[in-house]
């Protein structure tokens, strides 16, 4: 009689993940992607879907730091008030903060600009075993000095360096680092955070009203606001050039917060589960010393000798 295969993550999960992955394989439009979508969920639906993923995290990051072979690099692009940071906070509640590290990647500091472009984060990558979140990336450096030109003179490149293919050499550059790290054990998810003008502008408004919030503002964020269709324009050229299968895009409808955690959660849990993670086996040795020492400790607490149950323990050791 055939056994009905088991019910995957991936598949109940599905709805959530496929219409938002980019991979290259297709032509990829970001116009065609709607930043209000809810995926027939409402709030309460969606709430029940967050905290069962974040339990199922909260498993897989134990086994993927006790397996301490893999690493996982999630990376947040999107514009200002995309909701980078509250989904951080929301999808990784009560997941243990000793395996986890986020890395903040703001104006480049003076050390930053005399390495490569690439360098500081490259010495923030996380180890094996450990979940590394970006908020914002080297892709920076392939958005706003792409949108703001003069700021990439600020990178003491070589002039005869800065030529019209220098995007393009960066796309590839990421493309082969993005593939090196993949084969070294570091699974790679990127997510764009993809939010509407018109709800970006009422974020901005709350940020304004609220007294809570006022300290998220800034008049740069006005500023840049301006540019939002150069921004639109060059995050798809990015999307298009760096998508693979290896490490793929996620475009993640971001006017509804609820519904992008939905997203982002089912991403990486499905991704986990696909790596197999498990608690490391004990072999047989070690659990012939296990028993010995936990015959010791329990004739200890038996009133047994305490020397006697030492010299267990001592002999249980030098077996190994």
């Amino acid at each position: 009689m055939s056994k009905t295969p088991a019910k995957t993550l991936s598949s109940g999960l599905d709805p959530y993940i496929s219409p938002f992955r980019v991979d290259g394989t297709s032509r990829f439009h970001l116009r065609s992607q709607k930043t209000n979508e809810k995926g027939g969920l409402d709030k309460d639906k969606a709430e029940k879907i967050l905290e069962a993923n974040r339990k199922r995290l909260s498993d897989f990051q134990e086994k993927l730091y006790a397996q301490d072979r893999w690493s996982l690099l999630l990376i947040f692009q999107g514009m200002d008030a995309a909701g980078k940071d509250s989904v951080v906070k929301h999808i990784f509640d009560g997941v243990n903060p000793q395996g986890c590290e986020v890395t903040s990647f703001k104006q480049p500091t003076s050390l930053e600009l005399n390495h490569d472009f690439m360098w500081r984060c490259a010495v923030a990558l996380p180890q094996r075993g450990r979940i590394g979140i970006f908020n914002r990336s080297y892709y920076e450096e392939c958005l706003v000095t792409r949108v703001h030109p003069e700021l990439l003179h600020q990178e003491k490149l070589p002039p005869k360096l800065i030529t019209k293919n220098i995007w393009r050499e960066r796309f590839e550059d990421i493309s082969a680092f993005e593939r090196y790290l993949g084969r070294n054990g570091t699974v790679i998810l990127k997510f764009f955070l993809n939010v509407s003008k018109k709800e970006q502008r009422q974020r901005f408004l709350e940020r304004l009203e609220d007294p809570a919030k006022n300290w998220k503002f800034s008049m740069n964020d006005i500023t840049e606001r301006e540019f939002w269709n150069r921004y639109q324009a060059v995050y798809q050229d990015i999307v298009r050039h760096t998508a693979s299968l290896r490490a793929p895009w996620y475009v993640v409808p971001a006017d509804h917060k609820w519904f992008a955690r939905v997203v982002i959660g089912s991403v990486i849990v499905t991704t986990l589960e696909k790596l197999d993670l498990h608690f490391p086996r004990v072999d047989k040795a070690s659990q012939q010393e296990f028993r010995q020492v936990r015959e010791a400790l329990e004739n200890e607490g038996k009133g047994g000798s305490k020397r006697a149950a030492a010299k267990v323990a001592h002999r249980a050791a030098a077996a190994g």
